[in-house]
Parts: structure tokens; C-alpha cells; sequence
């Protein structure tokens, strides 16, 4: 992203197609980029009555037979444009082509520090289980933060200085604890793009910055212990496991805060071409 766009889920019904080719052309699509005019909406309260008005209120988001996560995955594709997905409907192309990024070492390094204290701090949260949702999610196996310290520790025996984290990274770390306190659904939203976003995406953005000032060096951020397409399967089971709990109400409110979660990653991924 310079704005940055990223690219999806190997062999997942994700997003769209991508805009160059690295290993083997992936089905899909999955950008968590930052939105134009993007506002922040806070939540609210939602009495809900039997007319027609909040009946439609209730349902602004399609209900899929296949599971909340996949209303998740449409929720962020209406976030993108038509050219992008065909389930896009922002009217603006926002940020570079993957194919054009000129990444920065230093960059790099800003977001390898800022991801380390952001998915450090949602595996914090999961561990500590403060609502049950959250125990649903710890130990999946999509863990980055032990990875990414393997990763900085290596850029520090090739004589690099690792930044500390970014007034972005503070501020993303930042939000996230207070949702963890008040309100679960809105932070299952940005755990499910995170980890879901990484292992599509972001493993071919990683690719492309190997390539390009790694001499193709595979960093651990980009690496799983066992399957990762059964990783990710156990997860989508859970996580739809964990909206069966929740109300219309509960369930809009998570999809409502895609669009955030999308421009802090968004803004991150920036940081790689600075």
C-alpha cells in the first residue's frame, strides 16, 4: 500500500484475482486497505421493535447459509471496487498495484515491528479469555508474534537496528485493548482480518518483498506449523461457532467494523514503502 493493496487467500474463497503472478495464481483476493473519507462509527445502541423499518434495520447485511465468516469476507468486499472484485462497490481505486510497490528495508522493518506489537497484543487478549469469545480463539496455530520475533532477531545478526514500534503500531495495539474490555464483536472483526488477511495476502506481499530487497530470504511471519488451508478451516468453524451466539444486532456490529479494521491495517502496510 502506498495506499497498499494486498493480495488473498491461497486456494479460499476470498477476493479477487490478483494483479501480478508469484507461485501459483491464488482463486481470490484479499485487500484490508485503508478507505478513502474514511469516519469512525462508534457503537450503538439498537431497540428493535415488529416494523417493517427495524426489520430492515436489522438485516443491512445479508444472512449466508455458509456462515458468518463468509458474510465477514463479503462485508470486505463490498470495500473494494468493481475492477478490484465483483462484489466491490467503493466508487474509488485506492492505492498502488502490488506490481509497482518499491518497498524500503528500513520500511520493512517498521512493519514487521508494528505487526510483532499488534498480533502481540490480540494473542494477549485471546489468552487472557476476558468474554468467552475469546477463548474460543487461543492457540489456533495462526499465531504470528513468535514468528516475528524469530524475524527481527535475524535482521539484528545481519547488523540491522530495529526500530521501536510506530505511533500507528501504539495506537492499533492501543484500540484493540479497549475493545477487548467492552466489546467482543467488533474485535472478532479485526482478528478475522488479521489473521485471515495475512494468510492470503500477506504471504504473497511477503513473497514479492523477498524477491525484491531479501535476496528471496523466507522469514517465519510467513510460515506455519502444519496445514495452513486445515488452520484456517478449524478456525472458520469456530469463529461461525461463536456468531451462533450472538444477536442480528451483535452480528451487524462486527460487520460494521470492517472498514476500521481494514484502515489500520491499511495504514501499517503503508509503512513498507516508507
Amino acid at each position: 500500500m502506498a495506499s497498499v493493496t494486498i493480495i488473498s487467500h491461497y486456494r479460499l474463497p476470498l477476493f479477487m484475482k490478483p494483479q501480478f503472478t508469484i507461485l501459483n495464481k491464488p482463486n481470490a483476493q484479499f485487500l484490508p486497505m485503508p478507505i478513502s473519507r474514511f469516519t469512525e462509527t462508534k457503537p450503538k445502541m439498537v431497540v428493535v421493535s415488529a416494523t417493517g423499518d427495524a426489520q430492515k434495520s436489522k438485516k443491512r447485511y445479508p444472512r449466508e447459509a455458509k456462515g458468518f465468516v463468509d458474510e465477514m469476507r463479503l462485508a470486505a468486499m463490498k470495500l473494494h471496487t468493481r475492477e478490484q472484485a465483483k462484489e466491490g462497490e467503493s466508487k474509488e481505486t485506492v492505492g498502488l498495484p502490488m506490481g509497482e510497490w518499491e518497498p524500503t528495508l528500513e520500511g520493512y522493518l517498521k512493519f514487521l515491528v508494528d505487526s510483532r506489537l499488534v498480533y502481540d497484543t490480540m494473542e494477549k487478549i485471546m489468552d487472557k479469555a476476558t468474554f468467552s469469545e475469546y477463548a474460543e480463539l487461543k492457540n489456533t496455530g495462526l499465531e504470528r508474534t513468535k514468528g516475528l520475533t524469530k524475524d527481527l532477531e535475524w535482521f539484528k545478526l545481519q547488523g540491522h537496528a530495529i526500530p521501536q514500534p510506530s505511533s500507528l503500531g501504539v495506537s492499533y495495539a492501543q484500540y484493540m485493548e479497549e475493545l477487548s474490555r467492552k466489546d467482543p464483536q467488533a474485535l472478532i472483526c479485526h482478528f478475522y482480518t488479521r489473521y485471515f488477511g495475512h494468510a492470503a495476502g500477506g504471504r504473497l506481499m511477503g513473497t514479492k518483498v523477498a524477491k525484491t530487497i531479501l535476496n528471496n530470504q523466507e522469514l517465519e511471519f510467513y510460515k506455519w506449523d502444519g496445514d495452513l488451508s486445515q488452520l484456517l478451516q478449524n478456525v472458520r468453524e469456530k469463529l461461525n461457532r461463536v456468531a451462533e451466539t450472538w444477536t442480528e444486532e451483535e452480528k451487524n456490529h462486527c460487520l460494521d467494523e470492517t472498514e476500521k479494521s481494514f484502515k489500520f491495517s491499511g495504514d501499517i502496510m503503508r509503512l513498507i514503502l516508507s
